[in-house]
């Protein structure tokens, strides 16, 4: 099972250019993946993605999986229009369940911030259900951060001590439900390797199946690719960082046979991470 992950930022490239058929077309010759898990995805947000539906545009150009998009903000203007800014994961592989959950937004009037959310898509992989939690954590306010940490860390709890799987026979709201302990959190984290916030999820100790850096279960004490401000140095003046991760829980963490992140394209300002788990 192949996933990639990746801050799109629109689809806009270091060179100005909004482009999304570019960031296809690098995600999948980085690897044909089942899972595409994109983050900063925006439709009718003009400033953004000139007025575009992306989500359509990504489905598209990904005919063979299933889109799922689910805004973190979808706000309506005084002439009725909507605008959804958020998530998105294309699956190859059958989707058995979909939630998307805002996540906290403490002192959401005090300072410059936005709404955040994780979209977790529960997919049919060969050792079984896996929920893979795509999330954008905030950007300007650490304590907002927090709160939204511990969120996953709690929705994972809750998954692993409380699994159970739909029943297809019966289908209805009781039994159709899935709930996987093994799990997938991915996404643009806004932290580094050396923030204490990493940490808060590397060495989770709750009940169950906690989430471990998957660069580190693969890599050992090989530093962290980077994975933003490697080409835009406007937005990163501080020079590269690397924000961008996959946590893979415990149980599965045996499975990975690779991760790497591609540090070539300037496609967005992010760059994308893939990991490889053997069935």
């Amino acid at each position: 099972m192949r996933l990639i992950t990746w801050n799109i930022q629109c689809g806009k490239g270091c060179d100005g250019v909004i482009d999304l058929a570019r960031i296809v077309t690098i995600a999948k010759e980085m690897a044909d993946a089942d899972v595409y898990c994109f983050q900063e995805v925006s439709d009718n947000f003009a400033n953004f993605d000139g007025g575009a539906d992306q989500p359509a545009q990504l489905a598209a150009l990904l005919p063979d999986h299933r889109p799922v998009f689910r805004p973190a903000i979808e706000s309506v203007d005084d002439a009725g229009h909507v605008h959804c800014f958020g998530n998105m994961t294309l699956s190859r592989l059958p989707i058995m369940q979909v939630a998307n959950h805002l996540l906290p937004w403490p002192g959401a009037n005090t300072k410059r911030s936005m709404r955040r959310h994780a979209l977790e898509v529960t997919v049919q992989v060969g050792f079984g259900p896996l929920r893979v939690v795509n999330t954008h954590l905030e950007y300007h306010v650490a304590s907002q951060r927090n709160a939204q940490i511990v969120r996953l860390l709690d929705l994972q709890e809750e998954a692993s001590t409380g699994s159970m799987t739909a029943n297809s026979h019966q289908i209805e709201p009781y039994t159709s439900q899935t709930l996987a302990a093994p799990s997938v959190l991915c996404g643009d984290f806004n932290f580094d390797v050396s923030d204490p916030q990493h940490a808060m999820i590397q060495g989770s100790s709750r009940a169950g199946f906690n989430y471990r850096d998957a660069w580190t279960t693969c890599h050992g004490d090989e530093p962290h690719a980077l994975t933003c401000g490697l080409y835009d140095r406007l937005q990163w003046s501080d020079g590269p960082d690397c924000r961008d991760f996959i946590f893979v829980t415990e149980d599965i963490g045996s499975r990975i046979r690779r991760i790497e992140v591609n540090g070539e394209t300037d496609a967005s300002d992010h760059q994308p991470i893939l990991i490889e788990l053997a069935d």
